[in-house]
This record gives structure tokens, C-alpha cells and sequence, in this order.
């Protein structure tokens, strides 16, 4: 019988194997759950969502139930991050919602249009720090010390076996805008005052690729995950994607990268379009994440052997399929994808899975 060091270490070759896009003994499967995870140790989403050290307990609890799979992407609760990395307020379980309803986003315009000019002249991580306490309403000093868990978060799942797929998560800087100012209202500014908000964006990347580069210096995470979570190709005509999304994601890319590290793009919504832009990146040094919604197939089309893709059981399928479609399923995409797969699900793992579902993938990846 393996040792749990022995059975991390194996799961972390055959991870690092399939991101270099070389044949792994066999296609490594990433989970991406955390609310999953405690409704199938009987844990109530209120009390899952209370605290980073608790919901990481309940993770690495669970994540032992799920036997011959190789990683996770969430160590604990992402509602605990969520108003960072979206610069909106956020509705719990057992506070605004009821006890076992997922946490939601709560986006409304708190930046308002004259807040460029206050990012422009004081800078992004001042006008930030302001933002969070006075507009988000979180004792900001109170949150950094629940934050600097995460270090030990990532060594208990470690420490079971798993491997940490992204440890670091980092957004593209106009989903702070889009969160702060709502996405209705930014989309508004790209319209009326593009240069400005240009200028703004601009502020706000060199800050936080000062911080990003820093940050991978004291982790050296093996990839970082990048979120450009609103910034499909298909809700901006191409001149403003170019201009406004995919400038930012290049030059973010690049930075992780330059630091060594391997960059995950998570590309939630239809990404169809621009896939020939992902070209640019280094050969083995970029995943393509996606969520269900690109044709997995055209991402292999256009960048099979550059990328590694990860992904793609839609949520739907993992509520309303049966193993055996999973099974089907993960099998023909195991084949047709070939080297460069990482099997998980598109996005986060919804809490309603069902775990015979769960238990498909892992079986089709281990071939039996």
C-alpha cells in the first residue's frame, strides 16, 4: 500500500505531466468544489461559509472520500474572497439566504464614475483599501488575519495526498471595475469615457503586477490562476474586447509566466471567437480552462499541443446526467483530447452534483 507521500507525489507528476503536455500514465482529474464538498459531509452552507480554516476542514474531509483522483482547486469557501476579487458585496447562507443556498454575488454600482479620477491621482491599492472598508463594509485587518490561514489551508490538503492545483488566484483588472461599478454601468463607460477608464485600467495593472510578481516570489505556486471571469469575447464587440479585456489578460499572463509560473486561464462563457489570441503564450506554459461553454473541441483544434486544457463536465451534466453518460462522456473526452487534459468539472463543482457522478469522472480517468 502506497504512502500518502507516495500517492502526492505521483498525483503531482502526473499533474506536471499533462501541463508540459507529455503523456501521463494516465489524464490526472482536478476537482473544483468547495460547496460540493460540504453538502456531502452533511454540512450546512452557513456554517461552511463562517470561516476560511473551518471550510477547508470540511474540504480536506471530503476530498478523502473521493479516493483515486489527483487535486483541488479550492482549499476552502470562495465566498471568503469573492468581495476582493469582485469589488461587490457578497449574500451569505444564514445571514441575507437561507441556510443551504449557494452565496451570491450582490453587484450594484458602489464605484461611481467619479472614483476614476480618485484612482488616478491617489492610485489603485490606496482607493482599494478605502473601498473595501467604507464600501464593503469589512474590517479589512480582521479579514487579512483569517486570510494568512490559507498557507496551512494548502498544506492540510498537501498533507492528505492532494495536489493544490492553483494556489494563487489573481483577476484581470477590469472585473474590479466591472464588479465596483456593475457591469451594466462599466460596459456604459467603455462607451462614454473609454480613455479614461484605459487610463484607470492601466493604474490599477502596474499595481497589481507589482504585488502579483512579489507574491510568486514568496510562494513560487506552480500555476496561478487567472480569472477573467466577465471577459469573454462574446459580450464585447472585438475592437473593446481587444482594447479592454485581452490587453490585460496578455500582460498578466506574461508577468506569471516571466515569475516562473504556469498561468490557468479560467475562461468562464463562449470564448469561440478569439481562441487563435492564445497562440501568443509559450508552449506548456498556459492552461485553458473552460467551463462547459467553449467547444472543447475548437479549443483543441486551435491550440491543442500549445495549451493544456482543462476541463469540461458542464454542471448540468454532473445535476441531471447518469454515471454512465459522465462515464461516456469523460472517456470519449480522455481519447479525443489525448495529451494536455486535465479532467474536471466546467467551473465550480455545483452543491447539487451527485456524487455517483463524481465518482464517473474518476473512474473513467482511471480507466476502469
Amino acid at each position: 500500500m502506497k504512502t500518502t507521500q507516495e500517492l502526492y507525489n505521483e498525483r503531482l507528476t502526473r499533474f506536471r505531466k499533462a501541463v508540459a503536455l507529455e503523456k501521463p500514465d494516465r489524464t490526472p482529474v482536478v476537482m473544483m468544489a468547495d460547496s460540493f464538498c460540504a453538502v456531502q459531509m452533511g454540512v450546512k452552507l452557513s456554517e461552511f461559509a463562517k470561516s476560511i480554516e473551518y471550510s477547508n476542514k470540511v474540504i480536506v474531509d471530503a476530498l478523502k472520500k473521493f479516493k483515486d483522483f489527483d487535486g483541488t482547486t479550492a482549499t476552502f469557501a470562495a465566498a471568503r474572497v469573492f468581495p476582493f476579487q469582485f469589488m461587490s458585496k457578497i449574500k451569505l447562507p444564514g445571514r441575507e439566504l437561507a441556510d443551504n443556498v449557494l452565496w451570491q454575488l450582490d453587484e450594484k454600482e458602489l464605484m461611481k464614475a467619479e472614483d476614476y479620477d480618485t484612482i488616478l491621482n491617489k492610485g489603485w491599492n490606496e482607493f482599494k483599501l478605502d473601498y473595501i472598508e467604507n464600501r464593503l463594509n469589512i474590517d479589512f485587518a480582521k479579514a487579512q488575519e483569517e486570510m494568512a490561514y490559507i498557507p496551512q489551508a494548502k498544506k492540510n490538503v498537501e498533507d492528505a495526498g492532494y495536489v493544490v492545483y492553483s494556489p494563487m488566484v489573481c483577476q484581470t483588472v477590469n472585473e474590479f471595475l466591472g464588479g465596483g461599478r456593475s457591469m451594466a454601468k462599466y460596459m456604459r463607460d467603455l462607451y462614454k469615457i473609454p480613455d479614461k477608464v484605459e487610463a484607470v485600467l492601466d493604474v490599477i495593472l502596474k499595481q497589481s503586477i507589482e504585488d502579483l510578481r512579489k507574491e510568486i516570489r514568496e510562494l513560487r505556486p506552480e500555476v496561478v490562476f487567472l480569472s477573467p471571469a466577465r471577459g469573454a469575447s462574446e459580450f464585447y464587440s472585438p475592437k473593446l474586447w481587444e482594447r479592454f479585456v485581452w490587453k490585460y489578460i496578455k500582460e498578466t499572463a506574461d508577468a506569471i509566466i516571466e515569475e516562473g509560473s504556469v498561468c490557468d486561464i479560467h475562461c468562464d462563457s463562449n470564448w469561440e471567437r478569439d481562441l487563435d489570441y492564445f497562440k501568443v503564450f509559450p508552449k506548456g506554459k498556459c492552461v485553458f480552462e473552460t467551463d462547459g461553454t467553449t467547444d472543447i473541441y475548437k479549443i483543441k483544434e486551435k491550440l491543442g499541443g500549445r495549451l493544456c486544457i482543462k476541463g469540461d463536465v458542464p454542471s448540468s451534466k454532473l445535476v441531471l446526467s447518469d454515471p454512465d453518460e459522465i462515464y461516456d462522456y469523460c472517456t470519449r473526452l480522455i481519447k479525443d483530447i489525448g495529451s494536455g487534459l486535465i479532467l474536471s468539472s466546467g467551473c465550480m463543482m455545483p452543491p447539487n452534483a451527485k456524487m455517483e457522478n463524481v465518482e464517473a469522472i474518476i473512474a473513467a480517468a482511471a480507466g476502469k
